[in-house]
C-alpha cells in the first residue's frame, strides 16, 4: 500500500510540475525588491498583459542571498523564469554561474551600455548621496564632494559613514577602487578612518544622526534621504561630485535576467521586455521604489535628480574589486 501511495504522489507532482512548465499563461519571477513595491508592479503587469505572476520572494534573513543560492542550486533544473534584483552585485555573481541566459530585451535600446550586460539588464534604482542637516550648515558651507570628508572644514566626529563592508557602502568603495585605483581609494578609507569620521551600522543610521543633529553630513542612499525629506526632516540632499571633472556619483541600479533554461521562456521574455520599458521605470519612480533613472524620465521629485551626472563605470569590473575591497575594509576598520 505504502509503495502504492508514493507513486500515485510521484505521478501527481510529475504532472503538476508539467502544467506549470506548459503553462505559457504565467511567468515565475524571484525578486529581493520589497514586496509592497514588487506586487504593486506584479499587478500592473498581469492586467496590462494577462499573464499571472508567481513571485518568490527573499528571506528577510537570508536577504537576496538566499535567493541567490537557490538559483544556483536550481540551475541543473530551473524553477524560476527571471530574477529581478534591486541591486547589481548579486545578479553578477548570477551571471557568472551560467545561470543567467544571454537576452537583450527589445526595449533596453534607450539605456545606456554601461547599464546593459548580455544576461542582464539595469533600470531605475537609488544614487549614493551627501545627506546635510540645514539647521548646521548653512547652504554655501554644503560639501560638494566625498573628498569633503577629508576636509578640515569639517570636524570629523560630526561627519558619518555606513561601515563600508557591506550593503552599497561596500559597493561605492568597490566603485572607488575601480575609478581611482587601488591605491588612491585605500588611501582615501584609511584617512577617513585616521580622521575619526563616525563609522556606523547602516545606511539608515547615517540618516538619523544627520536628522538628529549628532552629524553635520553623511553618506547615505536616495529612499533612506527622501524618507527623511518627506517627515519634513531639516535635511537637504546634494549629489557628490557632479563637475565637469569630477567622478559623479554612484547610482545602484536594479537588474533583471532571464533564468537560463526557464520552464516559461516566452513568459520571462515578455516580463523583461515589459519592465525594462521606460513607462515601468518612470511607474517604479512615481510609486517610490526607484529615485534615479537611468535614461531621461521626466518626473517631478524632491530630490535634484536633474541632470545627475553617474559615475562611467564597467559594474563587472566593479565587482571584481570587491574581494580586495572588503580584505582592505577589515584591515582598516575592524582594527
Amino acid at each position: 500500500m505504502k509503495i502504492k501511495i508514493a507513486l500515485v504522489l510521484l505521478l501527481v507532482m510529475f504532472t503538476i510540475g508539467c502544467s506549470l512548465e506548459q503553462d505559457a499563461s504565467a511567468v515565475v519571477v524571484y525578486t529581493s525588491v520589497d514586496q509592497n513595491f514588487s506586487s504593486v508592479v506584479f499587478d500592473r503587469f498581469t492586467e496590462e498583459t494577462g499573464v499571472e505572476v508567481k513571485a518568490v520572494y527573499d528571506v528577510e534573513a537570508a536577504k537576496t542571498t538566499g535567493l541567490v543560492n537557490r538559483l544556483i542550486a536550481e540551475k541543473q533544473r530551473p524553477l524560476a523564469d527571471v530574477f529581478w534584483n534591486g541591486e547589481i552585485a548579486q545578479t553578477i555573481t548570477l551571471a557568472s554561474e551560467g545561470v543567467l541566459a544571454a537576452y537583450t530585451p527589445s526595449t533596453a535600446e534607450t539605456i545606456s551600455e554601461r547599464y546593459r550586460d548580455p544576461h542582464w539588464t539595469a533600470f531605475g534604482g537609488r544614487a549614493r548621496c551627501l545627506i546635510i542637516n540645514t539647521d548646521l550648515l548653512d547652504k554655501e558651507n554644503y560639501p560638494t564632494s566625498i573628498l569633503d570628508f577629508l576636509s578640515d572644514a569639517y570636524p570629523a566626529k560630526q561627519l558619518a559613514i555606513a561601515q563600508p563592508l557591506f550593503g552599497t557602502t561596500a559597493t561605492q568603495a568597490a566603485a572607488l577602487y575601480e575609478a581611482w585605483g587601488s591605491d588612491v581609494a585605500q588611501d582615501f578609507y584609511q584617512q577617513i578612518a585616521d580622521r575619526g569620521v563616525q563609522i556606523v551600522s547602516g545606511n539608515s543610521v547615517v540618516r538619523d544622526l544627520v536628522v538628529g543633529g549628532q552629524a553635520l553630513f553623511g553618506l547615505t542612499d536616495t529612499d533612506d534621504a527622501l524618507g527623511a525629506i518627506e517627515n519634513g526632516a531639516p535635511v537637504a540632499v546634494v549629489f557628490p561630485d557632479q563637475g565637469v571633472d569630477d567622478i559623479g556619483t554612484l547610482i545602484i541600479p536594479n537588474t533583471v535576467g532571464l533564468i537560463q533554461g526557464a520552464p516559461h521562456p516566452e513568459a520571462g521574455q515578455r516580463f523583461v521586455d515589459w519592465l525594462v520599458d521606460k513607462e515601468q521605470e518612470k511607474f517604479m519612480l512615481e510609486i517610490g521604489w526607484c529615485q534615479v533613472a537611468v535614461r531621461d524620465v521626466a518626473i517631478e521629485s524632491k530630490l535634484p535628480i536633474e541632470h545627475l551626472k553617474g559615475m562611467a563605470l564597467d559594474f563587472t569590473a566593479v565587482y571584481q574589486q570587491m574581494d580586495t575591497v572588503l580584505s582592505d575594509m577589515r584591515t582598516i576598520f575592524l582594527k
